[in-house]
């Protein structure tokens, strides 16, 4: 695993450096900044906290005698920075989504990212034991990447391109994909041929679908209420 700290001039979008010979682009993408928003930033919750504080201004001001109009002229003061705050928040994940750029070849995954400073982070597949596919509510996914032992990026290096609260083993993570599926697939048939495995048999995902979450799968994982792999490293 190897990281650049790249200049603002990039020879192929995402990348530091042309890829070497033999090593193709199968897909480029990024985060949608929704999913930023939601799941790093926690921007719902963060709005559900203003409206509480908005309901409560409101029923301390009718509680002190204040009619209707006052009371709610008293309330919408909290309007001011609950839009400033969130529109803030909304900003910072359109600013990382648009800075962000994966990129996965039929040897590695890169993941381009920084506001500031952009960094590049490449994942060879030698290092990346498996895959995970979960699927939220709000219809986008996000990839895991399990790493063989004794592959430990730093947690603050990848974030928020890393699977949270996961400190010890540390998991980079494509977040936020409008098209996993898809992706999955892909990156679990390019792990097959780089490992030599038929990917009709040793990787072929298999899909679990439920209510809330369709899970892609290779046969050798347990159910389990985690991410699950869908491509496995020998």
């Amino acid at each position: 695993m190897t990281h650049h700290d790249d200049d603002h001039y990039e020879p192929v979008r995402g990348l530091p450096e042309l890829p070497p010979e033999g090593e193709k682009i199968l897909w480029q993408g990024a985060p949608h900044w929704s999913a930023i928003a939601l799941r790093v930033f926690h921007i719902r919750a963060v709005a559900i906290y203003f409206a509480v504080l908005v309901v409560w201004r409101l029923v301390a001001s009718l509680s002190d005698g204040l009619g209707m109009i006052a009371a709610a002229k008293s309330a919408a003061i909290i309007l001011v920075p609950a839009v400033l705050g969130l529109g803030l928040l909304a900003f910072l994940a359109w600013t990382i989504a648009k800075t962000t750029v994966y990129t996965v070849t039929n040897r590695r995954v890169a993941i381009r990212a920084g506001v500031a400073v952009s960094k590049t982070v490449n994942l060879p597949f030698t290092i990346i034991e498996s895959a995970a596919l979960k699927t939220h509510g709000d219809g986008t996914t996000d990839l895991p990447l399990t790493l063989v032992d004794g592959n430990k990026p730093a947690y603050l290096l990848l974030w928020p391109h890393v699977r949270p609260r996961q400190y010890r083993a540390v998991q980079p993570m494509l977040r936020g994909l409008i098209n996993g599926d898809y992706v999955a697939r892909l990156l679990s048939t390019a792990l097959c041929e780089y490992h030599d495995l038929d990917p009709e048999t040793a990787c072929a995902p298999t899909a679990e679908a439920d209510a809330a979450n369709t899970t892609t799968k290779a046969p050798a994982k347990p159910a389990s209420d985690k991410p699950r792999a869908v491509a496995a490293a020998s």
